[in-house]
This record gives C-alpha cells, structure tokens and sequence, in this order.
C-alpha cells in the first residue's frame, strides 16, 4: 500500500479539513500525520511535532528578519522543525499532502527526490490576514515569497472554491482543483417548524476580525419570533485581547433576552446536534480581507448537512449556493439591520420550504464528491 505523510501545523481535534483528508485516504493509503497534537487512533500513525515556543526574543528576532525580507532565516525561527526532517525522511513516503503554506518549506525538504508533494492551501496565503496592520507589516512579503517559491514545484494543489483557484493560477501558475469543506453526507430529514420561535444558530472559531457583534445588533431589531445561540469555540492559544473582546461580548450578550452564547461541541458532534436544536443558521461576515470575501466555511455545509435553512450575507460564494439551492435569504449588504431586514419576513411556510430545499444541496454538496477528486489527484502522483 503507497504511504502517505499528511503534514499539519495545527491540532488536529480542531482541524476538520484535515481530519476528513484523513477519512478520504484511509483505505487507500499507509498514512502518517505529523501535527501538534491529536487523539490516537488506527486510522494513522501519529507523529507529534512539538510546537514551536515563540518567546519574546523569538519574535523580536524573527520580527527583524521578516522586516529585512530573509525570510529563510524568519522561516526557521518562526517554524522550528529542522530536528524532524531527518527522522521522517527515512520513512520514504510516497507521497506527502501539505496543509498551508506554512508547511510546503517542511514537506520540500523531508520529500527530497523521491516524494511527490500535493497541496491543500485551504485559503489564499499571500492575502490572509491582510485586514491586519501586523500582518501586512511582516507577514505579507513572507507569504508571497513562500508561494512564489514553491508553488510552482508542487506536484499538485487543492483550494476550497474557484474564485480562490483562479486566483491561483492567475497569480502562480498553477491550477489547483477545488475541495471545498462539505461534511459528510448525514441522512437527515427537515424538520417542519410549525410553530415560533424560529431558532437561529451560529458556530464557530470566535476571532474578533468577524465582527460577531454585528449579530447582537441584528437581534436587537428582530421581535419575539427569533432567538439565537451563538456556539464558540475560544482557541487556547488565542491572544489576552481576544480573550478580553470575548468576555465583553458575552455581557453584552446577557443582557439580552433572546440571544444565548453557549460552548463548542466536538467537530463530530455539530451536525446531529444543530438538526435537533435549530432552523436557520448564521452566516454574516464582512468581507474585510480577500478570504472572507471569497469565503466558503464549513458551517454552511454542517447546515446544510443538518437540513437547517440560512440565512446570510453578500458574500459572493455562499450566497451563490444559498441562492442556486434556495434554502434561504441573503441580505442586500453586510449589516445589522440589512440581514434583520431580510429575516423580518419570514414566515413558517417560508422556512419550511427552505429547510425541504437543503435535502438536494446535501445530496449533491457533500464529502463523497471530495474524497473521490482527492483520491484522483494523489493518483495521478503515483
């Protein structure tokens, strides 16, 4: 059986995308993940990559060469792995799937001559966090320079939507194919509403840069016939601000009737759990970098999967689907009160046949078409 080495710079137990990638390739391949942490399982052989502590005169160093532009030096301050090249080198993988660009310097350099190296970009790494004055100061040059690099050498490449693959290509001359971040399929029905409240969800990473407030406003204009629960998950690592942003916010979320903010559940427990609890999900996001506004996260497809109607913003691609599917309202712009205008509306029957229309989207938007284009492309590499 061709062995396969996944490389991740993340926890695993957070990292859905990564964990599907694990479920598409199990039966075809001897797999290896290299990551910081995960649960052991038979699925693969774990490989723990011990995180790199980045203390205060870490970052100053690091700081300095990001701002001079050797970013090789950067590289190795920032993502000190060099000790575990040799030892995963001698495994002589087949082939070896990267997770951000982050990890292609790591994957290059354990790979040598005889593995192929495919590439998951998940998002768009030259524009990430460009809403972010830190980030453009030191990271952005970095990124690009990483892309311009070893882009091109790949042996393959995947990214969640087309708008981000053209951007690829356009800037890098490499097509990837699109694995967008669609759960699994569940064998759901729709739950018919049949009387109020209608039952708003929102999950996911909190990160400040969303703008989750814009939801409390939302609710404030809304009556009695809609709740809402938000479900957070706070990484550990998340900054003191953050945390900080975060305890405010949920005061502020107190001191309303009808909007609750609850504890993430596990990854493998959101879809059977939002179906039984909830009517429409969340999803109002302000494009305030070139990720979010091409975005297409995996709580539209953990609603869909759930058979829940949406309701959301402009964003290009996820309107595009809610719209093409109609299994739910989309603002006019990115809001409070435009997405409050939207829900104002609604009626039963409405939401109904909304939550009825997400039975074809879960059919026919779903990790089986995934996983058989993944395991396409790392054929190809064999």
């Amino acid at each position: 059986m061709p062995t396969l080495l996944i490389i991740c710079f993340n926890d695993l137990k957070n990292d859905a995308r990564v964990k599907r990638q694990i479920e598409f390739v199990k039966n075809e391949y001897t797999v290896t993940v290299a990551c910081f942490d995960a649960h052991q399982d038979s699925k693969y052989i774990l490989y723990v990559l011990r995180k790199t502590r980045l203390t205060f005169f870490r970052k100053a160093l690091s700081s300095i060469f990001l701002l001079l532009g050797i970013n090789s030096i950067a590289y190795r301050i920032l993502y000190n792995y060099q000790r575990h090249i040799s030892s995963l080198k001698q495994r002589n993988f087949d082939i070896i799937l990267a997770n951000d660009i982050e990890t292609l310097p790591l994957a290059f350099q354990i790979a040598g001559n005889r593995s192929k190296i495919f590439f998951d970009a998940h998002e768009y790494a030259p524009r990430h966090f460009e809403d972010r004055l830190y980030w453009r100061i030191f990271f952005k040059r970095f990124n690009m320079d990483l892309c311009r690099k070893y882009i091109p050498r790949v042996h393959g490449m995947c990214t969640i939507n087309n708008s981000l693959a053209k951007a690829y290509e356009d800037n890098f001359g490499v097509k990837p194919v699109v694995i967008t971040n669609a759960s699994a399929y569940f064998d759901l029905k729709p739950e018919m509403r049949v009387e109020y409240p209608i039952r708003l969800v929102h999950h996911g990473i909190f990160t400040v840069s969303r703008q989750p407030e814009i939801m409390i406003d939302m609710m404030k204009l809304l009556d009695e016939r809609f709740t809402l629960d938000l479900i957070y998950l706070l990484p550990e690592n998340s900054s003191p601000r953050t945390k900080q942003y975060f305890e405010a916010f949920k005061s502020k979320t107190h001191a309303s009737g009808n909007i609750r903010v609850l504890p993430a559940l596990k990854s493998s427990e959101i879809v059977e759990a939002i179906h039984k609890r909830y009517d429409m999900g969340i999803i109002l996001v302000p494009p305030v970098n070139f990720n979010y506004e091409n975005g297409l996260p995996n709580k539209l497809f953990d609603c869909i999967q759930a058979r829940l109607a949406m309701a959301v913003g402009p964003l290009k691609e996820i309107a595009n689907v809610t719209n093409h599917y109609k299994i739910g309202v989309v603002s006019k712009e990115f809001t409070a009160q435009s997405l409050a205008d939207s829900l104002r509306p609604l009626t039963l029957e409405m939401l109904n046949n909304f939550k009825k229309n997400t039975d074809v989207a879960a059919c026919e938007m779903n990790a089986d078409f995934n996983k058989k284009i993944l395991l396409e492309a790392l054929q190809k590499l064999i």
